[in-house]
């Protein structure tokens, strides 16, 4: 008889995939390092662009874990403790990745000793580097504990002493990575159309709308993919979060809109009038914004309807929607607008390069096949039927369809 061969899933494929992207975005910034950041869009106008705006995207995703560990932690919602790890492991990966674009984006990696050698206080890029790399490390540990605690071959395993006071420590950590990081915008007098108060509960209001959606993305691809059930009620939960969020952060959105126009000011105004009209026949984020409205718009008419929301095909394209709005705006026109016009009173329309792209796509491919690696590694030890271990110690963690 002829033996059968085994074709490789199709994770195997993703898997390749994202490895070319790493493999032609290390080309790429292999080139930049060598000519410089004039192979990107970025220019004296418009210093910042794709790289920055993906670090406030993935500071974002990095925050939301919060939105379970707090419940979970504070509140003993047993709900959501199939996603305590889910969502650790997410921000770990998102931080790593936006500390890549911070690297790329400096041009030359050695820069950044400068804020290790001759830390500056005074600075919040020194504040920011500080809450996000104290908030990686806390997160890897508490993991790691977790891990730790589930390799134990009985239930009544207890966690160490410090563990519940570092998830503590942990929730004022993830307001504060993203509320830092909307200073180092709003804190600029230079730049009208960030200058404004509400510019952090605005971040916090998206990221806390994309990042439980992306987490409910994660929950029905591993119950599709690995046979792991992080839960109805768990899901039904975060859509809810995910909707008041989204509400939020469209009313914060319209409240700018709004003061803008209203007040008459032409630095507030002009930043929203090249957003969604054009300002002197520039108009390359025009589109861009009217989907990011749009998509926001249509997820929130799925979201707010209990009827559609408990479908769960209606409610993971609301959830994708809702993630690429809070992509657009925050990881694309909110950086580059931010720009119009410049100091000189110039419009320059940012385009990013194919380089630029390229290095973009491998730093998003190299989280994804961590973030991948992780989760199978998480997956094989706590759904493992040998150690019946929690997410978090001496919760139950295996899946009620693990075989």
């Amino acid at each position: 008889m002829p033996t059968a061969t085994t074709r490789p899933g199709p994770l195997t494929a993703i898997a390749a995939l994202l490895a070319c992207l790493v493999a032609l975005g290390a080309m790429a910034y292999t080139r930049q390092l060598t000519v410089g950041l004039q192979i990107t869009g970025l220019s004296r106008g418009a210093p910042w662009g794709l790289y920055i705006g993906q670090l406030t995207f993935l500071v974002g995703v990095a925050a939301s874990a919060v939105m379970v560990v707090l419940p979970y932690a504070l509140h003993h919602e047993t709900a959501f403790a199939k996603l305590t790890v889910l969502g650790e492991l997410l921000s770990i990966c998102a931080l790593v990745m936006a500390m890549l674009f911070v690297l790329v984006d400096m041009g030359q990696p050695a820069r950044l000793l400068n804020v290790l050698l001759h830390p500056t206080p005074g600075s919040l890029m020194f504040w920011d580097l500080l809450v996000v790399s104290s908030y990686l490390v806390v997160n890897i540990v508490l993991v790691g504990s977790t891990l730790r605690t589930a390799r134990t071959a009985h239930q009544a395993a207890q966690a160490p002493v410090w563990y519940r006071p570092l998830v503590y420590v942990s929730i004022p950590l993830a307001f504060g990575i993203h509320t830092v990081t909307a200073l180092l915008f709003s804190g600029l007098a230079a730049r009208p159309g960030w200058m404004t108060a509400i510019l952090a509960p605005r971040f916090l209001a998206s990221a806390f709308a994309s990042g439980p959606a992306l987490l409910i993305l994660l929950g029905v691809w591993l119950r599709r993919t690995h046979r792991f059930d992080v839960g109805s009620e768990a899901i039904s939960k975060l859509a809810m979060i995910a909707t008041y969020a989204l509400v939020a952060n469209v009313f914060f959105a319209a409240l700018e809109a709004f003061t803008a126009e209203y007040s008459g000011i032409s630095e507030h105004a002009e930043h929203f009038q090249y957003l969604f009209a054009g300002l002197h026949g520039h108009h390359a984020l025009v589109p861009w914004m009217w989907a990011s409205g749009l998509l926001s718009l249509g997820a929130l008419a799925v979201l707010l309807a209990p009827n559609a929301r408990s479908s769960q095909g209606r409610l993971v394209l609301a959830c994708v929607a809702t993630i690429v709005s809070v992509w657009i705006d925050k990881g694309l026109c909110l950086i580059v607008s931010g720009f119009v016009p410049t100091a000189a009173g110039d419009i320059l329309d940012y385009r990013p390069t194919l380089p630029e792209l390229a290095i973009t796509a491998a730093i998003y491919a190299a989280g994804a096949l961590m973030f991948g690696g992780l989760c199978r590694v998480c997956l094989r030890i706590l759904s493992s039927p040998a150690h019946g271990a929690g997410c978090a110690p001496q919760v139950s963690f295996a899946s009620s369809d693990a075989k």
